[in-house]
């Protein structure tokens, strides 16, 4: 032990080794050594630098524990703790020996090589400590591979809550998860959402950051810099990189400082930004460096700001205090030190010598302050909760305890299940093999140039603050404010800038997002069948857009259809007026009336493609266009057949011209509708045409078209037509009639080769189009067809009829090669 005050300091030291019944290992940081790492043929030499009184106190409150066990008549009655305690000088080689001394086995100090420990029995049955998280990952392994119960008094890294990897590893404090917790808590009750976090370059340090910077993310709470200070401060470059951190907050321009740090990394910041001239700040703190005396006792501390911090809630020991009074008073009697060198010689202390050679003297005076601040209980509670857990794995009854061998592995069972009291109140250890006990919000209050550590604020699960105790550093002794961002106008979203900061730009939402609030960081789209403008808070109800009656289009294109439609009708009754002529015999005759009445059917249809469209409008707009255009086909048929036969085929001319004449043409035309109307069936069965409800195309409206389902099924009900047409325009366009005489091919040439033309440009611009406009296509195609054929075969015939009746003769209207033929 760092311990050298005479004899006093020699029999205070045989204290801390006590034989008895079963033997509690410590592990407690005196001093902070300097070991010759080139002196490696002796290891154990090593030399303290620096006592510190909270090691002291912890050890003494682990004595004062067990001899207050030793001295109950209801817990452990009969049985004798002891206790073997050493010095970790917070350095994990120092920490390693005497934690191999504990595993040693029982009565001798060497470490078996078994197959099965289960009857192992090593020279402590628990061990108590250490304090900081980086020696417990070191030693709990190896504690937990023997399943030897450690309790840690102030190990709070989240990393030991891993119940697999460390499954003998218990503390008395809460984990950091729940310390962080509290932080982002009382950053959010004092509006501070720009801070910087520093941390020692420790398991402590970067593990509570890690965890600090997780739960900032999740709640709008933005971080400025975080950065790793030096927690060896011997090192080379630890004032570079202190020196670098305090400009880096600096250029970050935050109030609120995170520090989570042990008191000498923490003191060695604080005591870099007073020489360097930071400025004030709110600087938030936990236990490690809250309390220490070293921290609060920098020079010109108070220079720093506003200190606020998280202290684990513990309960006062009763009599412990007196007790170290007594103890200190001790040191000086002859009685005192004859037992302690009893004591001494009833322990092998030379198995590992770990004397301090170099050490401050240590009084009473020098503990006497740390003893109102230091918190002991987590001490006493991991010293009851193994003592708790021999009562019953022994069975002891109230009076007594019967001797028999437990082994260390045998008390894991009722530190997990049972609770235990001490002092009147109830512990347990929860699943993670941790107490949580709450916290208190700590104030650094200066009173006559010493810092006062004021409670303001409680944490359990939820916080506490009384603020109107709290006098922050500024004129008006409020709160300071930590932002960085400016309010963004209604439907702005904050763009951040750069990486991992909470500086941004207020961008406007575009079209069809929306920001769904304030302190969202993108917008939100709207649900399809809605739409919003640019820059908007809400969206709106999507209209519906389709080629309306009252829009001047389609108004133009219905007027023009109804005159198509007229002409047709007019035709058709000029053309059964005349109906016996030679020229509207030798157009058809009555076939032509009843292909001009076709026209005028398609015409008509026109009035489908115009208002909402439906499902059932949809497949009835390619049915009827195609129906009305083989009906008007299905009549040229015929003719053009008829002409063919007289041109081509003369001397076949006699007996093939009845099939396509009178009687049996009429036969043809209705063979024609039947195959017609059959792959409409099919067009129906294999795909009609389906109401496409379109909410991509148009920023603000929701598009309703007939879309194609089946291009195969539109290629076979339109094809048919088109090669009707084809075969009439094969047959006529060679066809050549001498002067003087009327040219009935020549019209259906025209006809069936404007049907071809206006087809191939439908095909193109229908197969692209996803607007009105597919409507409008389909409308003027549909015009165009009709006015095509009304055009070429039959306004000339119409015309002739009414203003050049002479022309109307036999001679003029009969072809030369009928004349032939007979």
């Amino acid at each position: 032990l760092c311990l050298n005050f005479g004899c006093a300091a020699s029999c205070l030291s045989a204290q801390f080794r006590r034989p008895g019944d079963f033997i509690l290992g410590g592990l407690f940081p005196f001093g902070k050594d300097t070991v010759n790492l080139s002196a490696r043929s002796q290891p154990t030499l090593l030399r303290c630098e620096r006592l510190f009184t909270d090691g002291l106190i912890w050890a003494l409150g682990m004595r004062f524990a067990i001899d207050q066990i030793n001295n109950s008549s209801s817990l452990l009655p009969g049985i004798r703790l002891g206790y073997d305690m050493y010095d970790t000088c917070f350095e994990p080689l120092v920490a390693l020996q005497p934690s191999l001394l504990f595993l040693t086995r029982r009565g001798t100090s060497t470490i078996g090589v078994l197959c099965n420990y289960t009857e192992y029995e090593p020279r402590v049955t628990a061990v108590i400590g250490p304090h900081k998280s980086d020696l417990c990952l070191l030693t709990a392994k190896l504690f937990s591979s023997f399943l030897i119960p450690q309790v840690s008094y102030g190990a709070s890294s989240e990393s030991l809550s891993n119940t697999e990897l460390y499954p003998s590893f218990y503390r008395t404090v809460p984990g950091d998860k729940n310390l962080v917790e509290a932080m982002v808590l009382l950053l959010h009750q004092f509006g501070w959402n720009w801070v910087a976090t520093v941390a020692s370059d420790d398991e402590y340090g970067r593990g509570a950051q890690a965890l600090f910077l997780s739960m900032t993310g999740t709640n709008n709470i933005c971080i400025a810099f975080e950065g790793l200070i030096p927690a060896e401060l011997t090192e080379p470059s630890a004032r570079k990189q202190l020196e670098n951190t305090i400009k880096l907050i600096n250029s970050s321009k935050v109030n609120v400082v995170v520090l989570f740090a042990h008191s000498l990394p923490a003191q060695a910041l604080l005591e870099h930004s007073i020489r360097m001239g930071l400025g004030k700040k709110v600087w938030i703190g936990t236990e490690a460096w809250m309390l220490s005396d070293i921290a609060a006792s920098t020079p010109n501390i108070q220079s720093i700001g506003t200190v606020l911090g998280f202290v684990m809630r513990a309960g006062t020991v009763p009599g412990f205090q007196e007790y170290v009074a007594e103890l200190f008073s001790s040191l000086g009697q002859e009685e005192f030190c004859r037992k302690s060198r009893e004591l001494s010689g009833l322990v092998n202390a030379e198995v590992l010598d770990t004397h301090c050679q170099q050490c401050d003297r240590v009084t009473l005076g020098d503990i006497w302050p740390m003893l109102m601040v230091t918190l002991v209980q987590p001490v006493q509670v991991a010293v009851y909760s193994v003592a708790h857990a021999l009562h019953r794995a022994l069975g002891c009854t109230s009076k007594s305890c019967p001797k028999t061998p437990i082994r260390s592995w045998q008390l894991l069972h009722f530190m997990n299940t049972l609770p235990f009291e001490v002092n009147g109140q109830s512990f347990r250890f929860d699943q993670f093999h941790g107490t949580n006990t709450g916290y208190k919000l700590i104030f650094w209050a200066w009173r006559d140039g010493t810092v006062t550590y004021l409670p303001v604020g409680d944490y359990d699960q939820s916080l506490y603050i009384r603020k109107s105790e709290i006098q922050f550093h500024t004129a008006d002794k409020k709160e300071p404010t930590s932002e960085c961002f400016r309010r963004c106008q209604p439907g702005q979203f904050r763009r951040i800038k750069g990486f991992n900061l909470c500086c941004y730009d207020c961008t406007d939402c575009s079209e069809n997002t929306f920001l769904s609030s304030t302190d969202s960081t993108s917008c939100s789209p709207c649900p399809q069948q809605q739409w919003a403008p640019a820059r908007s808070t809400q969206c709106l109800q999507r209209a519906e857009r389709f080629l309306f009656w009252r829009e001047p289009l389609a108004v133009a294109l219905l007027t023009l259809a109804a005159l198509t439609a007229a002409l047709s009708c007019v035709a058709a009754l000029l053309f059964l007026k005349h109906l016996h002529t030679p020229l509207v015999q030798q157009a058809g005759g009555a076939r032509s009336v009843l292909g001009l009445l076709w026209l005028l059917l398609q015409a008509l249809s026109c009035g489908l493609y115009v208002g909402r469209p439906s499902a059932a409008l949809c497949a009835l707009q390619q049915l009827s266009y195609a129906l009305c255009l083989n009906g008007c086909f299905s009549t040229l048929l015929p003719k053009a057949l008829h002409i063919t036969l007289l041109t081509e085929f003369p001397r076949c001319a006699p007996r093939l011209l009845c099939w396509v004449s009178h009687g049996r043409a009429w036969l043809l035309v209705v063979v024609s509708l039947l195959i017609q109307v059959l792959l409409c069936c099919c067009h129906l069965y294999l795909g009609p045409d389906e109401l496409v409800v379109d909410y991509k195309s148009l920023p603000s409206e929701v598009l309703l078209v007939c879309g194609t389902q089946s291009w195969a099924a539109f290629a076979l009900l339109h094809g048919y037509n088109n090669c009707l047409a084809f075969i009439c325009f094969l047959c006529t366009f060679m066809v050549q009639t001498p002067g003087r005489r009327y040219n009935v091919a020549r019209g259906i040439t025209f006809a069936t080769l404007i049907c071809l033309v206006v087809w191939i440009f439908f095909l193109v611009i229908f197969a692209t189009l996803r607007t009105v406009l597919r409507a409008v296509t389909q409308i003027c195609t549909v015009l165009a067809t009709a006015l095509g054929i009304l055009a070429s075969y039959f306004l000339p015939k119409c015309y002739i009829l009414v203003f050049r009746p002479d022309l109307n003769t036999e001679d003029y209207c009969q072809n030369l090669t009928e004349e032939e033929a007979e």
